[in-house]
């Protein structure tokens, strides 16, 4: 624990050097020590008679992918997801993101450690909550929502959370590649490709761990489910593309904010179109029941923009070369990584899969943020 102050005391000295607001780091500082102050070693529980079985088994399972993370995807092999914190809440941060009334870009944070980032994330909800009120007041287009799970980037030994378990053993298998993956790599100031990069090993480690875990229906099932999701990826990015076109424009500001309602409204539209065609599955019901504005938008497209083209590279080079491309990527200037990536974009879109998970590249979104002393995960 002596290391944990340590980190938290630089992270305090950080914060009052750069003039940023210490209200919302102690409000961070003291939800990472609540976290950790709470953690119980996986394996004492289990040894445990007494602990609910279905809790045991969770545990028991997730042991295992643990092992499957160092073993099969090389993911850090070190104390993170070892141990286990009931919340006794729905979520473990709730994250802000917000844009310009007329921009499509999420406006940017910047912290020691984590770089810049496009949402605020906060340990308590009323907190995060006063805070988008606050942007809101200032005419920003906003969007809150809760973060089941997050990562410190290996700073801290992460446990594995209550809210992380309630979707089954697929779900949280995704969840903690997702977020090994951060640790494996992370670079500052590009939430895109860091995003993008957890998402693909975490699609990739799923469809894995389910062909030796599980059977070909669950396989068959998953995939469509993230045949879906990328069907609303594209969703999302047809409407920015929309939303910029009029943004760009000379008309007056009441004009732009008639054509960005109605913009929305075309959206909404497709969307049914396309549940329809889903045979009913509604996975995206409730982001639509939400008011729809630009930071809503933001919070998809942060995931998304390079999941192609990682995709892409991942199925062609395999994930030996992947990696090491990647940590190439981190030593570029962030327009040589773009230009790189636009590269893989373009070959991915000539092989015609850009907007399907490769063989192997597959699994459940795991929406998200945190921040500060953490980085984000889920939605």
């Amino acid at each position: 624990m002596a290391r944990v102050y340590k980190m938290l005391a630089l992270l305090v000295i950080t914060t009052v050097l750069s003039g940023c607001a210490l209200p919302y780091y102690w409000q961070a500082i003291g939800g990472q020590i609540n976290l950790l102050r709470k953690r119980t070693p996986i394996d004492e529980l289990l040894a445990d008679p007494s602990i609910d079985p279905k809790l045991r088994s969770t545990l028991a399972a997730i042991s295992m992918i643990r092992k499957f993370a160092v073993d099969e995807l090389e993911l850090p092999d070190n104390d993170s997801y070892t141990t286990y914190v009931d919340l006794k809440r729905p979520y473990v941060v709730w994250n802000v993101v917000a844009a310009e009334e007329f921009s499509v870009d999420p406006k940017r944070w910047c912290f020691p450690f984590v770089g810049c980032v496009a949402y605020r994330g906060f340990f308590d909800r009323d907190k995060a909550e006063r805070f988008q009120a606050k942007l809101d007041a200032r005419g920003f287009d906003t969007y809150s929502g809760g973060s089941s799970a997050y990562s410190t980037l290996g700073f801290f030994a992460d446990p594995l959370l209550s809210t992380m378990i309630g979707g089954g053993a697929p779900y949280v298998a995704s969840l903690l590649f997702h977020e090994l993956s951060h640790q494996k790599l992370y670079i500052k100031d590009d939430s895109e490709f860091s995003e993008a990069f957890a998402t693909t090993i975490e699609e990739y480690g799923t469809e894995k761990w389910l062909r030796e875990h599980s059977d070909e229906a669950a396989v068959a099932a998953y995939r469509s489910r993230l045949s879906r999701r990328a069907a609303f990826a594209d969703l999302v990015e047809e409407e920015q593309t929309r939303l910029r076109q009029i943004y760009a424009s000379d008309s007056p500001p009441a004009a732009k904010r008639a054509a960005k309602a109605a913009s929305f409204e075309t959206m909404r539209a497709t969307y049914a179109r396309l549940r329809a065609q889903w045979g009913g599955h509604g996975d995206y019901d409730a982001w639509f029941a939400q008011p729809l504005n630009n930071a809503s938008l933001a919070a998809v497209a942060t995931y998304r923009h390079w999941l192609p083209a990682l995709r892409w590279r991942l199925k062609t080079v395999g994930l030996d070369e992947f990696y090491a491309d990647c940590a190439a990527l981190a030593d570029l200037s962030s327009a040589e990584r773009a230009s790189r990536l636009e590269a893989w974009l373009k070959a991915a879109t000539a092989t015609s899969t850009v907007s399907a998970a490769p063989e192997s590249v597959q699994a459940p979104a795991s929406p998200g943020f945190a921040e500060a002393l953490s980085e984000p995960h889920g939605q």
